[in-house]
C-alpha cells in the first residue's frame, strides 16, 4: 500500500504542470463559464422558463457537451497523458526497477488517470451548481433559486463518469503498449466516432460498445415514472453502466499481467 501511495504521489507531481492535469480543471471551468455567459447576456429569452426548464437548459450546456464527443476524447486524452510522462522521458526501465512492485506502480497510474477524469466531471457538477446559483442572485429575474437539482446534477456526472471507465481502461492500455500517439488516440477516434453513430441511431445493443457508454448513459438518464413533473429521478445503473465496470476490471487486470510478463521500454 506504501509503494502505491508513494507511485500515486509521484504521479501528481510528474502531470501538475501538464496540460493533461490543467484540462481537467480548464475543461469545465471554460465550459461552465460559456453557459454562464450565455445565460447572463441573453437572459430575456430565459425569464419566462419555469425554474426546473431553466436548470435542465443551463444544465445542458455541459451535458450535451459531455455526453458526445468530449468526454471520450477527454478520456482518451487522459489516457495517453498519463503514460506519455514515460514514454516521453523514457523512464519505463527505470520506473519499473524501482523496490516498488509493477502492481504498486501500474496501478497507482491507472488510478492516478481514474482520479483526473473524475476530477474534470466532480468540478463539472461544481461549477454548474455554482454558476446557476450564481445566476439566480445577480439575475433575480432568471428564477435559479425556486428549483434545486443539486443531487440529480451529482448523480449524473457520477453516471458519466461511470460510464466512462471502459474506455480508460482501453486506452490506458494500448497507450501503455504504443509509445507513439497516433495509434491509440487514432484508434480511440475511430472508436469513439463508431460509438456516438451508434448510440444516436439508437441501435439496441449500443450499451455492449465502451465507446458509446457517454452518449447512451446520457440518454437513459432519466427514469420514466408518473409522479409530479418537479420530481426527477435519475436511472444511475443501467446496463451501459454494467458493463463499462465489467470491461474496466477485465482490461484493468488483463494489463497488469501483460505488464507483468513483459518488459515495457
Amino acid at each position: 500500500m506504501k509503494g502505491f501511495l508513494l507511485s500515486f504521489q509521484s504521479e501528481f507531481y510528474k502531470s501538475r504542470k501538464t496540460l493533461g492535469f490543467w484540462s481537467a480543471v480548464l475543461l469545465p471551468l471554460l465550459i461552465s463559464l460559456l453557459a454562464f455567459t450565455i445565460f447572463y447576456t441573453k437572459s430575456d429569452k430565459f425569464v419566462s422558463t419555469p425554474p426546473m426548464g431553466l436548470w435542465i437548459q443551463f444544465t445542458m450546456v455541459g451535458l450535451g457537451v459531455m455526453g458526445t464527443l468530449l468526454l471520450p476524447m477527454y478520456t482518451i486524452f487522459i489516457a495517453y497523458s498519463v503514460n506519455n510522462v514515460e514514454h516521453r522521458s523514457d523512464t519505463w526501465k527505470t520506473l519499473f526497477s524501482l523496490p516498488i512492485s509493477r502492481w504498486s506502480v501500474y496501478g497507482a497510474k491507472f488510478f492516478y488517470a481514474v482520479f483526473l477524469v473524475f476530477l474534470c466531471l466532480a468540478l463539472f457538477a461544481l461549477f454548474t451548481i455554482g454558476f446557476g446559483n450564481l445566476l439566480g442572485a445577480i439575475k433575480p429575474e432568471l428564477k435559479f433559486s425556486a428549483y434545486h437539482m443539486e443531487i440529480q446534477l451529482m448523480q449524473v456526472y457520477f453516471k458519466l463518469f461511470l460510464s466512462s471507465l471502459g474506455i480508460l481502461a482501453i486506452q490506458f492500455l494500448l497507450s501503455l503498449l504504443w509509445a507513439d500517439f497516433l495509434k491509440p488516440m487514432g484508434l480511440g477516434f475511430v472508436a469513439t466516432i463508431v460509438g456516438v453513430t451508434v448510440a444516436s441511431k439508437n441501435w439496441e445493443y449500443s450499451y455492449l460498445f465502451p465507446y458509446a457508454h457517454p452518449m447512451v448513459a446520457i440518454t437513459g438518464m432519466v427514469k420514466h415514472n408518473k409522479g409530479p413533473a418537479r420530481d426527477i429521478e435519475i436511472d444511475m445503473f443501467t446496463n451501459d453502466v454494467y458493463v463499462s465496470l465489467v470491461i474496466c476490471v477485465i482490461v484493468f487486470i488483463t494489463g497488469y499481467f501483460i505488464v507483468q510478463k513483459k518488459s515495457v521500454k
